[in-house]
């Protein structure tokens, strides 16, 4: 699977789609790239025009026993050619797009029961389209494929490509994939915990959605009450650089990923209520934190703060209420935190 990985993350990343900004010649080949591998599972995509960018999404779905549904979504934009250089976009977000595809492969192979999935891959999610009317997702979310309402699951990857940070770090480091927003749905939390190490080489890690400022194309949907779950691995040293380079991804990572996708998804798809309850207003500190503390506790060998972090973070949690919540005061040391860590980790 690995090798195959790399193949399509080297065609996104080609020359011939020189860094995929929405509207050029570029973007027009990554979506045709997208279009041939959906075509190739046995899918009929269709590409979604987007006022506003020129650009289009992309979207193919397969249809379940029961009118509801669960989508799979990355974006396969980046930010083209800037002064003379192409940024090539493997980790942002070839990556997720080549997971993506791998999932809609494996479940053409074998369909999950229940729901229905659709595979977008979105255009126009980088800057200057990021958060406007005119971001892929955004326009999808304004004119769906199916009623929002039926929408039991929005998976979003974006930024899943690479090892979280350098060779010589411990594995419990390394194969992290934090996962944002299960708190924001009934049953989701519990399920993503029940999988956290479900697939070797691979340790999924919550945490609260408000962490971090909206940073993908789950924000339409999040805004819209759907159910959502962003799976990530953060920013690391390269990213929005030309420096972001297929040779610099873990492959082995991606393929864990995928495995773990493709089971959440048919789990997701089979679940027995006929609709997952979006949560509104629920937050869920204690679940950043105690990420933030597994993590820092696996550091303590090889970095000399990561015992003052793990204090702050220990400290924080005994401040959280008994629903799990920091007064905002907290937060911001929280999230001061976290932004640390992952700049640390970079």
């Amino acid at each position: 699977m690995t090798s195959l990985m790399r193949v399509l993350v080297e065609d996104l990343c080609s020359e011939k789609c020189a860094g995929r900004a929405p509207g050029t010649e570029g973007g027009l080949a990554a979506r045709q790239h997208i279009v041939k591998e959906l075509s190739a599972a046995g899918y009929v995509p269709e590409a979604q025009l987007i006022p506003g960018s020129h650009g289009a999404n992309v979207i193919a779905d397969m249809t379940g026993t029961v009118d509801r549904w669960v989508i799979v979504g990355a974006h396969y934009d980046h930010l083209g050619v800037q002064g003379g250089e192409t940024y090539w976009g493997a980790d942002d977000n070839a990556a997720g797009v080549v997971v993506m595809l791998f999932v809609a492969q494996a479940l053409k192979r074998r369909p999950p029961k229940g729901r229905g999935v659709i595979f977008a891959a979105f255009d126009a999610e980088e800057p200057p389209h990021f958060l406007t009317r005119s971001m892929g997702s955004e326009y999808f979310a304004e004119n769906p494929w199916v009623p929002l309402e039926k929408v039991d699951m929005m998976l979003c990857m974006d930024l899943v490509g690479h090892a979280i940070g350098p060779e010589g770090m411990p594995d419990e480091v390394r194969q992290t994939l934090f996962a944002l927003g299960a708190e924001r749905s009934a049953g989701t939390a519990e399920h993503v915990d029940r999988l956290a190490r479900a697939v070797p080489g691979l340790v999924v890690r919550r945490a609260d959605a408000e962490v971090i400022p909206p940073m993908s194309d789950y924000d339409a949907f999040w805004k819209r009450k759907v159910p959502f779950l962003f799976l990530s691995c953060g920013r690391s040293r390269i990213y929005h650089t030309p420096d972001d380079t297929p040779d610099r991804l873990d492959y082995a990572k991606m393929s864990a990923t995928a495995s773990w996708l493709e089971r959440f998804v048919r789990e997701t798809c089979e679940r027995p209520a006929a609709r997952v309850p979006f949560l509104d207003g629920v937050r869920d500190d204690r679940s950043t934190l105690l990420s933030l503390i597994d993590v820092m506790s696996a550091l303590l060998r090889v970095s000399p703060v990561a015992a003052q972090g793990r204090a702050l973070a220990q400290r924080l949690l005994a401040a959280c209420d008994r629903e799990g919540k920091l007064a905002e005061v907290h937060r911001a040391e929280m999230r001061l935190l976290a932004s640390m860590l992952e700049h640390g980790l970079s």
